[in-house]
């Protein structure tokens, strides 16, 4: 009993050893290891939704990429096609990027404002093509910041032109000198006629018949310079000369002899200052507006300052032209005139105009020097007062379309239109004053004659009784 009661401790003591034993191994055993495999795991999930959301984010700043690009492509594509001025066989310091992207290479070079130098990031590298990669390391070609539209897009096409206003600003920190030369001729025919008829077409009476013949010669001095991408500013300082012939038989005369009063002018003109800001363009398929605001001086010679020829009897029975001795220089008013121009390309030409509003400002207690008549010894001038005279504004438009022959020659044809309204004197119209329309079909060419140089060349034909008959002018803008 004694040896199986001992027995019986043992197999106790035993167990309990064993018990004590496997309950320190089961606490001093690790926790089982699929607990810190599933953190690993739940973190390297997190980890690449992160990283799969920041490719999704590049992708879709790669795909703005090239579809900014891609229309790139397309206006430089119709820009080479209006006569951009790119030397023929120019290519583009992306081309073979575009080739490897599969987009058509654009066959004018990129501006030099659009080819500057852009650090491109590393991630941006991971998702940017070889072909563009390799470009961009290459120290000589342009590279291009990713996401960011080409600065490009923002610049209208270029096309001859033909009006004042021009629709292709000048380039951030680039200075335009443009000399220029006009050439106007108009001659008017006036018919007066003096006394009363008996039967239809027989007069009796005196007829005054008037031909008046103005031949115009103005050289400028206009320079430009880019303060913006999209902001310019242009000072033009004109000098002018004006001969002006009148052919007339005066009345109260009673003679068959033709009379010619002759008089000329020279001198500064009025000087015109613009300020021009382009919107921003939302790609090649959609019109450039660009908002202009012009202010024209009075720094030449006005009507009222020239000396006039006297309206009433001179001297004995000979009767005052009512002409001024000397042909003004200047229109006499302070004006301002905004306006706004818009190109729209349709390949492969380019459509263009403009509308603008002048307003001349009023001028006060305003006279004018008319020579008396008075033998010598006595006063030959005296001041006639003419009080406040206030000149019509001018509503205007214009339009166009541009053609370019090949990368260095285009043509360009348009209609201008201007409506003077009456001149006002003391609140009430002028006596003669009437409403004036004005219409020019204007013919253009452009030829580049360098990089920095090109050649334009602008004929004007009236094609209402009051427009100048004919007016040719030519401008060399150089670039600095």
């Amino acid at each position: 009993m004694e040896r199986k009661a001992g027995e019986v401790a043992i197999r106790r003591l035993v167990a309990s050893a064993l018990s004590l034993a496997v309950a320190g191994v089961v606490h001093a055993q690790p926790a089982p290891p699929g607990a810190d495999r599933v953190e690993q795991l739940e973190a390297k999930v997190e980890a690449q939704d992160r990283q799969i959301e920041s490719l999704r984010r590049m992708l879709v700043e790669q795909q703005r990429s090239i579809e900014a690009l891609g229309s790139d492509v397309q206006a430089r594509q119709l820009d080479a096609l209006r006569a951009r001025g790119e030397a023929a066989g120019t290519p583009s310091p992306l081309a073979p990027a575009f080739a490897a992207a599969g987009a058509a290479a654009p066959v004018a070079a990129m501006p030099a404002a659009a080819s500057a130098a852009v650090p491109i990031t590393a991630a941006a590298n991971a998702a940017v093509p070889a072909a563009m990669q390799a470009s961009a390391g290459n120290p000589g070609d342009a590279r291009m910041q990713v996401g960011r539209p080409p600065e490009a897009l923002s610049r209208p096409p270029e096309v001859a032109p033909i009006f004042d206003q021009p629709g292709v600003l000048t380039p951030r920190g680039t200075f335009i000198l443009e000399p220029s030369m006009q050439f106007g001729y108009s001659s008017n025919d006036r018919v007066a006629l003096v006394g009363y008829t008996i039967i239809p077409a027989i007069l009796i009476g005196l007829i005054d018949v008037r031909q008046v013949k103005t031949t115009s010669l103005t050289a400028a001095l206009a320079g430009r310079y880019g303060i913006g991408d999209r902001f310019e500013l242009e000072l033009k300082v004109p000098y002018t000369y004006v001969n002006g012939d009148t052919v007339s038989r005066e009345i109260f005369t009673g003679t068959a002899q033709d009379s010619v009063f002759n008089a000329d002018g020279r001198g500064i003109g009025d000087v015109e200052l613009t300020a021009r800001y382009q919107l921003a363009n939302r790609g090649p398929d959609r019109p450039f507006y660009v908002l202009w605001l012009r202010y024209k001086s009075r720094t030449g010679r006005d009507l009222f300052e020239v000396t006039t020829d006297c309206v009433t009897r001179c001297v004995a029975n000979a009767t005052g032209t009512g002409l001024p001795l000397e042909l003004p220089t200047g229109s006499g008013f302070e004006a301002i005139q905004p306006g706004v121009t818009w190109l729209y390309a349709s390949d492969p030409v380019v459509f263009f105009g403009s509308f603008s509003y002048l307003h001349n400002f009023k001028r006060d207690n305003v006279s004018r020097t008319v020579l008396t008549g008075a033998p010598e010894g006595f006063p030959q001038t005296t001041t006639e007062p003419i009080g406040d005279v206030e000149a019509g504004d001018i509503l205007g438009f214009n339009l166009g379309m541009g053609l370019a022959l090949n990368e260095k020659a285009a043509i360009s044809i348009g209609y201008d239109q201007s409506l003077v309204g009456k001149t006002r004197q003391n609140g009430e119209d002028s006596p003669g004053s009437v409403r004036v329309i004005l219409g020019t079909l204007v013919l253009g060419g452009s030829y580049r004659l360098s990089d920095r140089a090109s050649l334009n060349v602008a004929l004007g034909v009236g094609v209402t009784r009051d427009t100048p008959d004919m007016s040719l002018s030519v401008r060399v803008p150089i670039s600095f």
